[in-house]
C-alpha cells in the first residue's frame, strides 16, 4: 500500500511558477511510475506527466511542454512538477498518482492517489 500527499498548490498571477510536491509512504515508491494529473471544475480528469521509477524517462502533454518539469527524489520517496509560465487555464485539482508498473497517461491505470492540491492562477 502507498499513501501519497500533496502540498505546494495556491494563488499565482499569470506568468509565474509553482513547486508542487508528492511524498509517498511505503518502501517500494522507487519501483513505482509516478505521474500527475488534474481536474478543472467541471471537466475530466486529464493527464500532465509521467516519469519513470529510475526518473530517466519523462512524457508530458503537449499543453504544458516546455513550461513543466517533473522529477523525482526516490531516496526521499518524492516527486515534484515544476510549473513555470503559468496561465489561467493551468487552473485545476493537480493530483499525484502511482502505479507498479509502465508508464502509462490514463487515469485508470494508476492505483494509488493523492488528495489534490488547487492551483489558481489569475489573469
Amino acid at each position: 500500500q502507498v499513501q501519497l500527499v500533496e502540498s505546494g498548490g495556491g494563488l499565482v498571477q499569470a506568468g509565474g511558477s509553482l513547486r508542487l510536491s508528492c511524498a509517498a509512504s511505503g518502501r517500494t515508491f522507487s519501483t513505482y511510475t509516478m505521474a500527475w494529473f488534474r481536474q478543472a471544475p467541471g471537466k475530466e480528469r486529464e493527464f500532465v506527466a509521467y516519469i519513470s521509477s529510475s526518473g530517466f524517462t519523462t512524457y508530458y502533454t503537449d499543453s504544458v511542454k516546455g513550461r513543466f518539469t517533473i522529477s523525482r527524489d526516490n531516496a526521499k520517496n518524492t516527486v515534484y512538477l515544476q510549473m513555470n509560465s503559468l496561465k489561467p487555464e493551468d487552473t485545476a485539482v493537480y493530483y499525484c498518482s502511482g502505479r507498479p508498473g509502465g508508464l502509462r497517461t490514463t487515469p485508470g491505470a494508476y492505483d494509488y492517489w493523492g488528495q489534490g492540491t488547487q492551483v489558481t492562477v489569475s489573469s
